[in-house]
C-alpha cells in the first residue's frame, strides 16, 4: 500500500506529458496528411496545365510560353520534387511533434500560394505569339497559299474547261479574285519583303496587308472549294448537237419552204400548221438540224412548249436553253426583262417554238418584237391555224401523206423481213389487205409508224386481214375533238398489245406530265410495284421483264425512246399518243391526271372522283390539301402521286377514307415535315415513297403488315421508323441520305434487321450507319445493296456469306465518305462499286470479282492493285480511282494476261508520292498481251504523283491506247516525258524515220505544273490525233516542242488538225511560245489562231 501514492504520483508525472503527445501526434498526422493532399493537388495542376500549354503551343509553332507561365511551373517542379521536408521530418525524433507540426504547416501554406497562383491558368491562354516565329510563319503560308491557289485555278481549267465549254459566272469571278491576289498584290508583297522593310513589329504595314491577304487567301480558297462539282456551261457560241430524228417521209417540199424563209429576209414569224401526228416536230427537226451547217444564226433555240402553256414555265425553258438561270422569286414581268437581255446576246437568234396550243404576246414571255424584226427569226409548231395566224406568222401548212408515200413508209417500218416489195409491186396476196390498212391510216406519219410497229413479222395472209378488219372496226366516242381519227388508229395499236398487263404498263406512262422524260428504270420500278409484272424468283428478273415490255411498246412505236444527260435512258409518250391513252382512261381503267399543270391547289376533280383508281398529281405547285378533297368518294383509289408539289402537311384525315389504297408518293415535297397518324390505316400499302421531304420522324408502320417498299432517302428522319421490324414482307427499304445530306441515324437494330428475311434491296448509304456483315450476310433474298463495313475483314465475312449474288452494289469499306463524294461523274451509271477509305484492303477475298468501279483512299498498305488476289479475276472492272494512298508504287505490276487491262475505262491517280509507273513495259518483251488489251481506257488522269517520271513507259505501249480520249498530268514534279521511249524502240525505226504514235480518239491533253517536262514525246516521233479538240499548258516552262503532227495540203503546207478548237497558254508567257520548236517552220503560224493565253 505504500507504494501506491508514489507510483500514483509517478503516473501523474508522466501522463500528462504522453497525453499532450498523443494530442500533438495526432495533430501532427492531420498536419501530414494535408500537406500530402496539396502536394498531390499541385502535382496534378501542374500536369493539367502543362497538358494545356503544350495544346496551345502545337496550334501554331510561333506560340511561346507567357514568362509567368514558365516561372509557375517552374516553381510547382521544384517544390513537387523537393525532399527536405520529407526528409526533415522522418529525421526528428518522436519527442519533436511540434516542431515538425508547424514546419508541415508552413510547407502547407507555401504549397497552397503557389496552387492559388495557378488558377488564372487553367482557363486564360498561356501562350504569346513570338513576333519574328510569326512572321516566318506568315511569310510561309502566303506562299504555300498562293501556291495552293494557283494549283486550284489550274485544276479548274485543265480538268472541265474544254472546247465547247465556258466557266459558270461564280467560277469565273471566283477565278478573277485569285488572279488579283496570287498577281499584282502577291507581287506587291513579295517586293517589299525582299526589299527589306523595316518588319520589326506588328503593327508594320507590311505585315499587316501580309496578314489581311493571307486570311483573305484562306477565304479564297475555301470559297473555291465550295465551287459546284460542275464548274462549266456549255458555250453558246459552241457548234450544237443536231437533235435525233427519224427519216423524213414526203414533207420535203414542205422543209424546201420552210429554210428559204428562214434564210430569206421578208419572213420573220413563221407558223407551221397541221393535224396531230402530221410530222410537223419531224420537219423542224430537219430544219433545226440543216441550219446548224450553217453561219445564218448565232444560237438555234428549241424549246418544246406542250398543252399545258404557262408563260413562266416557258420562261424557264427558254432560259435553260441559253444555259441561263432565271430568278424564281422573280414575277414574269421582271423576268421578261432579264430574258430579253439574255436573248440580246444570241443575236441574231432563231427561236423554235414546238406545240403551241394557244397565241399569246411574245413581249410577255421575254421576245422583244424589235429583235424577230432585226435579224433574228421565230418559227412556231401547231395544230391551229388560227394561233398562227393571231400571232403574226406566215403560215406553211404540213399536208397528211399521198397514197404512194404512206405505203412506202408504211413498208419501210413493218420490216423487209415480212414483205418483199419489188419495184413498187407487193405480193398479190397481202397487196389489197395492205393497202386496205394504210388507207384506214389516213395519210398520217405518226399513225402509220404506229401501226406498222403493231404488224411487224406478220406474214400469215389470214392475220394481216384480221388487223384490217379489227382497224376498220376500231371506233372510240371522241366527239368534240379533231383527232377523232387519229385516236382511232392508234388505238388499234394498244389494243394490238392484247395482254392486258401490258396495256396497263403502257397506260401508266401517261401519268407523267406531257413530253416529260420517263426514266427507264424508274417506270419499270413502278410497274413492279403496280402488280404489273407478275412475281419471279428474283427482282433483277422482274426488272428484265420490264425491259422487255418497254421494248415492245417501243417496237410498236407507242413509246418514244431518248437520251437524258442526267437520267441516262429514257422514254416518252408523243402528245399524240399519250392524248390517246387519257382518252382510254376516262372509263376504264380511270385515271384523273392533273400532272405538271403549275397548279397551285388541287383541281375541283379530285373532290368527285368516284371511281378513279389513280390520281396523278405530280409536278405542280399545290402547298396544301384542303379539308374538303377527300370523301367517301375514294374508296377505289389504289394509287395518289402527289410527288413533286410544295406540300407542308397533310391533314390528319385524310388517309381515312382510301381504304385500297396501296401505291402512296409523296416524294419532293421538301417542306412536308409530318405525316398524318392515318398512315398507319392503310394497312393495304403496299409502297410508301418519302423521299426527299423533311420529314423527322414517321407514325408507326407496325399495322402496314403488306408494305413491300419504304423509301426515306434524303429525309431529315434521325432514328428508325417504329415498328420497321414487324414489316416482315418488307423488300426494299430506303434508309439513306441524299447528295447533299448524310441521315442521322446511327444504326439498325439486329433484331430489326433480322426479322426482314425478305428483303431484295438495301439502301444505306450515306448514312452513318455500320452494318454487322454477318447480318446482312445471312438475307437470303438480297440483290441490291449500298451500305457500309468498318473494317476489310468484315467485308471478307460478307462476300463469305453472299458469294456473288448481288446485281447492284455501293459497298463503303472503312471510313465514312464525305456527303459530297462521287465516283461516277463524267462517266456513266455503273452498278457494282467498291470503295475502301483509310483502311486495310489488301488480302484475300476484300474484292466481288464482278466490281466495276474501284475506288481506293488513303490506304497504305496497298502497293499495286495485283496485290488484291482476285484482281486477276475481275472481268468487268470499267473505272478505277486511287488517292493518296503512301504505299501504291504501280498501278498493275503484272498485267500481260490481266483482263481488267481489257476493260478499264476510266484511271484517276492523285497524291501517290512513291509511284513509279502505271503499267510494266518490260513485260512485252517476253509475253504477248491479251487480246484488246487497253482497248477500252478512255480518260487517264495524274494529280500530285511525285515520284513517276514518264506516264506512258514505251511506244509500244501507246499502240494499244486507241480509244484513249483525254490524258491530263497535273503537279507532277519529277514527270519528265509523257510517252517515253527506250534505245532499242528509237533504233527499231531507224535512220531519220519519223516514228508516228497514232491516238484516234484523243480529244483532250492537259499538262500543269510539270516543272521537269522535258518533253512530250521523243525528238523521232510525232503525235498523229485526228480527233484534238484542246490543248491546255500551264507551269511547264522546260518544255520545248509540241509534238502535234500537222497533215499536209497539196502545196506541202501544214494544215490544222480537223477538230482543233483551242490551245490554253495558262501562266505561260508569250515569249515561252515564241521560242517553242517546230518540225515545221510554218507550224506555229498555222496554230497561232487557237491560242488563247491566260
Amino acid at each position: 500500500m505504500d507504494l501506491v501514492g508514489p507510483i500514483i504520483e509517478i503516473v501523474k508525472l508522466v501522463g500528462r506529458p504522453i497525453v499532450k503527445y498523443l494530442k500533438y501526434q495526432i495533430k501532427f498526422n492531420g498536419y501530414l496528411k494535408k500537406f500530402k493532399e496539396s502536394k498531390e493537388g499541385l502535382s496534378n495542376r501542374k500536369l493539367e496545365i502543362e497538358a494545356r500549354l503544350e495544346t496551345q503551343l502545337q496550334s501554331a509553332y510561333y506560340n511561346v510560353a507567357k514568362a509567368e507561365v514558365q516561372e509557375w511551373l517552374k516553381d510547382g517542379a521544384e517544390f513537387i520534387v523537393r525532399r527536405d521536408v520529407e526528409d526533415e521530418v522522418n529525421s526528428w525524433g518522436y519527442l519533436s511533434c511540434c516542431c515538425r507540426a508547424v514546419i508541415l504547416e508552413e510547407r502547407t501554406h507555401e504549397l497552397k500560394e503557389i496552387y492559388d497562383r495557378g488558377d488564372k491558368y487553367t482557363n486564360e491562354c498561356l501562350v504569346i505569339e513570338d513576333h519574328s516565329r510569326k512572321l516566318n510563319y506568315d511569310v510561309k503560308s502566303f506562299k504555300e497559299l498562293k501556291e495552293k491557289l494557283q494549283h486550284k485555278q489550274g485544276d479548274i481549267v485543265c480538268s472541265q474547261l474544254v472546247h465547247g465549254k465556258i466557266e459558270k459566272e461564280e467560277v469565273k469571278h471566283w477565278r478573277e479574285k485569285v488572279e488579283e491576289i496570287t498577281g499584282r498584290i502577291a507581287k506587291d508583297i513579295e517586293d517589299k519583303l525582299d526589299g527589306g522593310s523595316c518588319l520589326s513589329h506588328a503593327s508594320d504595314p507590311t505585315v499587316v496587308l501580309l496578314r489581311e491577304k493571307i486570311e483573305e487567301m484562306e477565304r479564297n480558297f475555301e470559297e473555291g472549294s465550295r465551287l459546284p462539282d460542275c464548274l462549266v456551261i456549255d458555250d453558246p457560241l459552241a457548234s450544237l448537237v443536231e437533235l435525233p430524228t427519224s427519216e423524213l417521209q414526203g414533207s420535203e417540199s414542205v422543209k424546201a419552204n420552210i429554210l428559204a424563209c428562214l434564210k430569206g429576209e421578208k419572213v420573220t414569224k413563221l407558223g407551221v400548221w397541221g393535224m396531230g401526228g402530221v410530222g410537223k416536230t419531224t420537219i423542224m427537226k430537219h430544219v433545226h438540224n440543216e441550219l446548224l451547217k450553217e453561219d445564218k444564226f448565232k444560237k438555234i433555240i428549241w424549246v418544246s412548249v406542250s398543252q399545258n402553256f404557262d408563260i413562266y414555265k416557258l420562261q424557264e425553258q427558254i432560259a435553260c436553253s441559253l444555259k441561263e438561270k432565271l430568278e424564281k422569286r422573280q414575277n414574269e414581268t421582271n423576268r421578261a426583262g432579264v430574258l430579253s437581255k439574255m436573248l440580246e446576246k444570241q443575236k441574231p437568234y432563231l427561236l423554235i417554238l414546238d406545240d403551241v396550243w394557244s397565241s399569246f404576246r411574245l413581249e410577255d414571255v421575254g421576245i422583244p418584237e424589235q429583235h424577230i424584226a432585226n435579224g433574228c427569226k421565230l418559227v412556231l409548231t401547231t395544230r391551229s391555224q388560227e394561233i398562227a395566224r393571231s400571232m403574226g406568222c406566215r403560215r406553211i401548212k404540213v399536208e397528211t401523206l399521198s397514197g404512194e408515200e404512206a405505203l412506202k413508209l408504211f413498208l419501210n417500218k413493218v420490216g423487209g423481213t415480212v414483205l418483199s416489195y419489188h419495184g413498187g409491186g407487193i405480193k398479190n396476196d397481202l397487196e389489197s389487205t395492205l393497202k386496205g390498212i394504210v388507207d384506214e391510216c389516213d395519210g398520217l406519219p405518226l399513225a402509220i409508224v404506229t401501226v406498222a410497229g403493231s404488224l411487224k413479222e406478220i406474214s400469215v395472209p389470214q392475220l394481216w386481214g384480221a388487223a384490217l378488219n379489227q382497224l376498220r372496226d376500231c371506233k372510240r366516242n371522241v366527239a368534240g375533238t379533231d383527232d377523232a381519227n387519229a385516236f382511232k388508229i392508234l388505238k388499234f395499236s394498244y389494243d394490238c398489245l392484247k395482254n392486258p398487263k401490258i396495256q396497263y404498263c403502257f397506260l401508266y406512262c401517261a401519268l407523267y406530265s406531257e413530253d416529260y422524260k420517263i426514266p427507264k428504270e424508274e417506270i419499270i420500278e413502278n410497274w413492279i410495284d403496280e402488280g404489273f409484272i407478275d412475281d419471279m424468283e428474283t427482282r433483277h428478273a422482274m426488272k428484265d421483264e420490264g425491259y422487255d415490255i418497254l421494248r415492245k411498246l417501243e417496237d410498236n412505236s407507242l413509246l418514244e425512246v431518248i437520251k437524258d444527260e442526267h437520267e441516262g435512258d429514257c422514254v416518252r409518250m408523243l402528245d399524240l399518243i399519250r392524248d390517246m391513252a387519257l382518252d382510254i382512261t376516262r372509263t376504264s381503267p380511270q385515271f384523273l391526271v392533273e400532272a405538271g399543270k403549275s397548279l397551285t391547289e388541287l383541281p375541283e376533280k379530285v373532290k368527285c372522283a368516284e371511281d378513279v383508281e389513280k390520281v396523278s398529281i405530280m409536278f405542280n405547285q399545290i402547298e396544301e390539301i384542303p379539308s374538303s378533297m377527300v370523301s367517301s368518294t375514294c374508296t377505289r383509289l389504289t394509287t395518289l402521286l402527289l410527288a413533286h408539289n410544295k406540300l407542308s402537311t397533310i391533314p390528319e384525315f385524310v388517309f381515312e377514307h382510301m381504304p385500297e389504297l396501296k401505291i402512296l408518293d409523296l416524294s419532293f415535297n421538301y417542306k412536308l415535315w409530318s405525316l398524318p397518324n392515318s398512315v398507319s390505316k392503310l394497312i393495304k400499302l403496299i409502297t410508301l415513297l418519302l423521299e426527299s421531304t423533311s420529314l423527322e420522324k414517321v407514325p408507326s408502320l407496325s399495322s402496314l403488315g403488306s408494305l413491300q417498299k419504304l423509301n426515306l432517302r434524303g429525309t431529315k428522319i434521325k432514328e428508325v421508323p417504329e415498328g420497321l421490324g414487324m414489316l416482315k414482307n418488307l423488300k426494299c427499304l430506303f434508309l439513306c441520305g441524299s447528295k447533299d445530306y448524310n441521315l442521322e441515324i446511327d444504326e439498325i437494330a439486329d433484331e430489326v434487321l433480322s426479322n426482314l428475311s425478305k428483303l431484295q434491296e438495301l439502301i444505306v448509304d450515306r448514312s452513318r450507319i455500320k452494318l454487322k456483315a454477318d447480318l446482312v450476310g445471312r438475307l437470303m433474298k438480297l440483290e441490291v445493296f449500298h451500305g457500309r463495313f468498318s473494317t476489310a475483314n468484315e467485308m471478307r465475312i460478307f462476300l463469305k456469306c453472299q458469294p456473288n449474288r448481288l446485281s447492284d452494289y455501293f459497298i463503303n469499306v472503312g471510313r465514312k465518305l464525305n456527303v459530297t463524294y462521287s465516283v461516277t461523274t463524267e462517266l456513266p451509271r455503273y452498278k457494282k462499286i467498291i470503295v475502301f477509305k483509310e483502311t486495310s484492303c489488301v488480302g484475300e477475298n476484300t474484292l466481288f470479282p464482278s466490281v466495276q468501279v474501284l475506288c481506293i483512299e488513303a490506304c497504305h498498305d496497298i502497293r499495286s492493285l495485283n496485290d488484291f488476289s482476285v484482281i486477276k479475276d475481275a472481268t468487268d472492272l470499267r473505272r478505277c480511282s486511287i488517292t493518296n494512298c503512301d504505299g501504291m508504287e504501280c498501278i498493275l505490276s503484272s498485267w500481260i494476261n490481266n483482263p481488267v487491262v481489257q476493260t478499264l475505262e476510266f484511271l484517276l491517280l492523285y497524291g501517290l508520292h512513291k509511284l513509279d509507273w502505271l503499267f510494266e513495259a518490260n513485260v512485252m518483251a517476253t509475253s504477248s498481251p491479251l487480246p484488246r488489251a487497253f482497248s477500252s481506257l478512255q480518260v487517264v488522269q495524274i494529280y500530285f504523283c511525285k515520284k513517276i517520271k514518264k506516264l506512258f513507259l514505251s511506244w509500244k505501249l501507246v499502240e494499244y491506247l486507241q480509244s484513249l480520249e483525254r490524258i491530263t498530268v497535273w503537279d507532277c514534279e519529277e514527270m519528265e516525258e509523257i510517252i517515253g521511249s527506250d534505245p532499242e524502240e528509237e533504233g527499231e525505226e531507224g535512220g531519220d524515220i519519223i516514228k508516228e504514235l497514232i491516238l484516234p480518239k484523243l480529244k483532250s491533253l492537259g499538262l500543269g505544273w510539270l516543272p521537269a517536262l522535258k518533253s512530250i514525246c521523243s525528238r523521232r516521233a510525232v503525235m498523229v490525233c485526228d480527233s484534238l479538240q484542246s490543248i491546255t499548258i500551264r507551269g511547264c516552262k522546260g518544255l520545248r516542242r509540241i509534238p502535234l503532227y500537222l497533215p499536209l495540203v497539196d502545196n506541202a503546207q501544214p494544215s490544222l488538225p480537223p477538230s482543233l478548237k483551242q490551245i490554253y497558254i495558262i501562266s505561260q508567257s508569250e515569249e515561252w511560245w515564241e521560242s517553242l520548236q517546230w518540225d515545221h517552220p510554218n507550224a506555229k503560224e498555222v496554230l497561232q489562231p487557237m491560242v488563247q493565253f491566260y
